[in-house]
């Protein structure tokens, strides 16, 4: 009985000394990596861009904007691939409300973050996308009402706190018409869908296709948002590729100093049986895969292309 009890505690101790040693260990499957083999690495991901060019369409009171290769100071010449081994591009932007954006509440109101204050928190969110764009193909100045929300919520359930809710009218389907921007009648939102999303459901910000959140005289919809610290998406796109609900969204934009507006990058994060968008390993990603036909400098159009 004796060498039994001595047996028993030798295995205990030899137990306890493995679990110790286990536990040291780093653990090779954490939780987040879960995540992203079990669903992030499924999902399939949409692209809610617009491609920033010089002649997108703009809000007249800005200049346009003008791309150019990037100049050596010292010979001022151009680098080039065959005599330097790489190229670079000078970007002159007349403004930074261009194309797809993320408005920080310092675009219209000093005491409120600029965009290389807002909170890192705002990377990835839940993303609803609420259609409007059977209205509008009646009415082109229609806007969001709340009465739109709450017919979504009941076929979806309640707006998730802390989500991105984007607005689909389609008006991007015409991008990148210059005449986008001259028009006084466009689909926006209401003031009063405005307040219903962040004071009913406290939602992170909505975003809307067109440049601009209204077509009131005084930009009523936007003035709002701005003036009470909430930031708010313009100018998104492919919304139509998107599932109304289930869908996540992935946020980025420059953290330029003091920047009243941001050059934003939307990706939607979609279900893996969803039609659109692409998975990780559907196509080459490192390396990436060289293209058909190099890039080149095309001085009318001011950009590089293929």
């Amino acid at each position: 009985m004796k060498k039994f009890g001595l047996l028993f505690f030798a295995i205990l101790l030899s137990l306890v000394f493995c679990l110790s040693i286990n536990a040291a260990q780093p653990s090779s499957n954490p939780e987040l990596w879960q995540v992203y083999q079990q669903s992030l690495k499924k999902a399939k991901y949409v692209d809610l861009t617009h491609t920033i060019t010089p002649k997108i369409p703009v809000w007249s009171g800005f200049a346009s904007s003008k791309f150019a290769p990037t100049v050596n100071p010292k010979t001022g010449q151009p680098y080039t691939y065959k005599k330097d081994g790489f190229e670079a591009t000078h970007y002159d932007l007349s403004t930074d409300q261009l194309g797809t954006q993320l408005d920080p509440p310092a675009h219209w109101n000093p005491d409120y973050p600029a965009i290389d204050e807002l909170p890192p928190t705002f990377a990835v969110r839940p993303l609803v996308v609420i259609p409007i764009q059977d209205k509008v193909a009646s009415d082109p100045n229609y806007h969001l009402t709340v009465k739109d929300i709450q017919d979504w919520e009941r076929r979806y359930g309640k707006i998730p706190e802390g989500s991105v809710v984007f607005v689909r009218s389609d008006w991007s389907k015409e991008w990148p018409n210059p005449e986008l921007a001259t028009r006084t009648k466009f689909p926006g939102v209401s003031l009063e869908a405005l307040k219903f999303l962040h004071l009913q459901r406290k939602i992170l910000f909505h975003g809307h296709e067109p440049l601009d959140t209204d077509s009131t005289p005084t930009l009523e919809g936007e003035a709002w948002l701005l003036n009470n610290g909430y930031t708010q998406a313009e100018g998104v796109a492919n919304l139509d590729q998107v599932p109304e609900t289930g869908a996540l969204v992935t946020i980025g934009y420059p953290k330029f100093k003091g920047g009243l507006g941001g050059y934003a990058r939307y990706i939607a994060i979609c279900p893996p049986s969803w039609n659109y968008g692409v998975s990780v390993g559907q196509i080459s990603e490192s390396p990436l895969q060289k293209a058909d036909k190099p890039l080149y400098w095309d001085k009318n159009l001011g950009v590089r292309v293929r």
